[in-house]
Order: structure tokens, then C-alpha cells, then sequence
């Protein structure tokens, strides 16, 4: 019999269980879909088809006689949040990070608080839909969930919850929200009672390599208990556990591409200074206490946005035939800066693509991988310049790294070595975590 970790990775688009003995070879056992639901103009996550997805492979999983699940650990995308009542149990569905009702709120928030001193105490990038801003939209337009909300979790913790019974907000997760002081690693009171949040609302928090709890019995019962362990619970940052820090004696950068692409390296405390604040770079929690010097880019959103548009067409193109489309064209045509915020949601990526002009299916996806090259070049030069020596290579990892054309592009954009990590950092990298927990339990005994 097999003794095996269980990771719940949940992105944007799909969710899957996996099982592994040491995080280097993985298994996937369930794999489930999840997309952005609307709702009379406003978009959610639909958190209990989620749970009953997460249930299911639970269950089956007990089913198996083969390996024994030594703990579980969740992880997601973040900044969305769901609202509990005094008993436990949700308000809403989590509104989703691409819903515009934050369209403007970042701005009219800095009047409360200068945009200055918000960077100062978290170090986050500005992106309007981090849940400062989701909160301050949900306060200004009298979103009755928020405003009755006992109790505040984060996806990933939320459930953590539903698996143990057990309320908590961990580390990696929260300093997504640009309401965690860097720092001090607390969440920052002015900020959210200045966004109409209540600082009571916040559970505990805890760190990766804790134990949140023993998995119900009513959800999966393996015959045996296993813990719910608090790995990196920001999908990001489990995918970031799995890149060295160096490579031939020299500093390492990463670039987790998937629907988002984060460039960015591991520093020993936060980069928070006029620089950084002016390219607005990003400071997140990771493991042992590290931080996540990052810019959030772009992805592989746009091209999976355009494979819809033509899926819906008749056309269906995989992703190696796109690659090999974009390959065939001689003549780039005009590059454009992926992180527009028309990228952000649009009607029609396409249309948003072309811009008025009359291109291929293969013009098209040359065009997007280069200028998404183009972009990974700018944020590489100047994360070169916010650090005290230079970077000797770039980890490329997550589903991204199979695009072997975009890998190219962007190793001759940012002129040191491509190195392809593993496609699927998020999970080893959760694995990784809980593996560490059960080898410290083990010194112990």
C-alpha cells in the first residue's frame, strides 16, 4: 500500500485532486470544471458545485484500497472572499475577481487613503479588483452579504472549512488582499475599516505547514483519520515552493504562466521602496516565511478567450496546432500590451485582438504570444533593477511552460537562460509543503 499526499488545486477554469508520494511524480485522480457564473450582471463562483466536485473525488478516493492518504491540502486563485453568517454558513456565492463591480472603487479609495501610504503598509500591486477594493464596492454599494458577514474566508480557506469545521485565513492567501501588512504580516486595520470591513470578521491565521483540522467523516470517510493541512494556499505560491533560489550561484527568477502570468523572485523580507511602488510590483507571502517580489502579467487568458470565440465558430484548435499556427507566420503584425485593462473581460478577445484589423486565426496567435514575450521582457528588465544583484536565470513553470514558441520568444526577450520547471508546480508544490509537515512530525516522534 501506498502512502500518498492529496492536493486540491482549484483554478479558474478547473479543479483537480492529486495524489503523490513525494511531490515528483503526480496522479491525477479527479478532475473537475469551474468557470465564472453571471448573475444579472454580476459574476460568482459557484462554490457548492465546487464542493460537491471536491467531495466526490474525496469519496472515490476513499474508495481505493491501494494507498493510504496521509493529509489533504487546498489550493486556489485568490483575492475572492466568502461571507459567512453567525452560523457558519455562506451568504452568497464568492463574487469572482473579473466582475467590474470594482471598476472605479480603487480610485475613489485613495481619496480615503493616499495610494502612497496603502503600498507603504502592504506592498501590493494595484489591481482593482484585490479585495481592499471588492470590500470598499461591497460597503459603498450596500452588498447585503457583506454587510451581515460574521466571519470573512478566503476561497481556499473557505474550503478548508467545509472539510474540517475549522474557521482560519492562511498566510499566503491574505497578502493577496493588499489589506495585510508586509511587514508585520497582520492584517491592517485602517485599511479595512476604512474599506467598511470589520476586523472581528477575520478568523485566525495560519501558515503553511500547520494543521488546520481532521477531514469530516460526513465528507470522506477513509476509515482512518486524515489532517487538513495548511499548505501555500495561493495557487501561485505553491507553484513558486517548487523553483531553486539559485542556479549556478546565481539568483533565480520565476515565471508561473497559466491564466495569469506572475514574474517574479523569492526575497528574504519585502522590497517596499519608491521603485517598486512606481513599476507597482508586488510583494507576497510564500513559504518559511519568504516573500513573493512578483507583477502580475496577462496570460493565457487571452489566448484561452480566444479558443472559446472560435470553438463557438466550429473551429477547434489544440494547443499544439495553435503554437504551430503561430509558428507559420513571416510578418508579426503590431504587438499590443497584454495588461490593457480591455483585456480584463471583454465581450470579444478577438475583437479586442485585432483592433480593427483583419487578421488570421495564426496572425492572431503570433501576435498574442508576441507580445506577450514582448511584456515578459519589460517586467524581467526592471525586477533586474529592484534587486542587489542580477538574476543568472528564469524558471518557467504551470501549464504555460508546454508553449514552447512563447518559451523561446521569451528567453531571447530577457537574454538570460529559460529554464522549464514543472507544468505542474502548483500541485508538487502543495505536495512539497505537506511532505515537510509529515517529515517534521516524524523527527518529532
Amino acid at each position: 500500500m501506498r502512502e500518498v499526499y492529496c492536493a486540491i488545486d482549484m483554478g479558474a477554469t478547473s479543479g483537480r485532486i492529486i495524489i503523490s508520494e513525494d511531490g515528483c511524480k503526480l496522479e491525477e485522480v479527479y478532475r473537475f470544471p469551474n468557470r465564472i457564473e453571471e448573475h444579472a450582471g454580476q459574476f460568482f463562483w459557484d462554490t457548492p458545485a465546487l464542493y460537491e466536485h471536491v467531495c466526490k473525488g474525496l469519496q472515490e478516493l476513499a474508495g481505493r484500497d491501494d494507498i493510504r492518504v496521509r493529509s489533504i491540502g487546498i489550493d486556489t486563485w485568490g483575492v475572492d472572499v466568502v461571507f459567512l453568517d453567525g452560523e457558519g454558513r455562506a451568504l452568497a456565492w464568492p463574487r469572482a475577481y473579473r466582475d467590474p463591480y470594482t471598476d472605479s472603487r480603487m480610485e475613489e479609495f485613495f481619496s480615503l487613503i493616499p495610494k502612497e501610504r496603502i503600498y507603504e503598509k502592504t506592498g501590493i500591486q494595484f489591481l482593482n479588483f484585490n479585495t481592499l477594493y471588492q470590500f470598499y464596492a461591497c460597503y459603498k454599494d450596500r452588498y447585503k452579504p457583506f454587510l451581515e458577514a460574521k466571519t470573512y474566508l478566503f476561497v481556499p480557506d473557505y474550503f478548508n472549512y467545509l472539510l474540517t469545521g475549522n474557521l482560519s485565513n492562511e498566510y499566503t492567501i491574505l497578502s493577496t488582499s493588499q489589506m495585510l501588512n508586509a511587514r508585520a504580516k497582520t492584517i491592517d486595520r485602517e485599511l479595512t475599516e476604512a474599506a467598511g470591513g470589520n476586523m472581528a470578521c477575520f478568523p485566525k491565521t495560519v501558515y503553511p505547514g500547520e494543521t488546520i483540522g481532521l477531514l469530516k467523516k460526513e465528507v470522506a470517510d477513509f476509515g482512518y483519520d486524515v489532517p487538513v493541512v495548511a499548505v501555500a494556499s495561493h495557487d501561485t505560491a505553491s507553484a513558486v515552493a517548487t523553483v531553486p533560489r539559485t542556479h549556478n550561484g546565481k539568483r533565480t527568477a520565476y515565471l508561473s504562466s497559466g491564466t495569469w502570468s506572475l514574474m517574479g523572485t523569492v526575497t528574504d523580507q519585502p522590497v517596499i521602496n519608491k521603485e517598486s511602488a512606481a513599476q507597482n510590483f508586488t510583494n507576497e507571502g510564500g513559504i518559511d516565511g519568504t516573500t513573493r517580489l512578483l507583477k502580475n502579467i496577462t496570460g493565457m487568458w487571452i489566448t484561452e478567450q480566444c479558443r472559446k470565440e472560435w470553438e463557438a465558430q466550429g473551429k477547434h484548435y489544440e494547443h499544439s496546432t495553435i503554437i504551430e499556427m503561430a509558428e507559420s507566420v513571416e510578418h508579426v503584425p503590431d504587438l499590443f500590451n497584454p495588461d490593457d485593462k480591455r483585456f480584463a473581460n471583454p465581450k470579444s478577445m478577438l475583437r479586442e485582438v485585432c483592433n480593427g484589423r483583419s487578421l488570421t486565426d495564426s496572425e492572431t496567435m503570433s501576435c498574442i504570444f508576441h507580445s506577450l514575450a514582448r511584456r515578459y521582457g519589460e517586467v524581467f528588465s526592471t525586477l533586474q533593477k529592484l534587486l542587489p544583484e542580477p538574476v543568472g536565470a528564469l524558471y518557467i513553470i504551470g501549464g504555460g511552460a508546454k508553449n514552447t514558441l512563447l518559451n523561446r520568444l521569451t528567453e531571447k526577450a530577457i537574454g538570460v537562460p529559460v529554464i522549464i520547471g514543472p507544468t505542474e508546480a502548483t500541485a508538487a508544490g502543495n505536495i512539497m509543503v505537506q511532505q515537510r509537515i509529515s517529515d517534521k512530525n516524524t523527527t518529532r516522534r
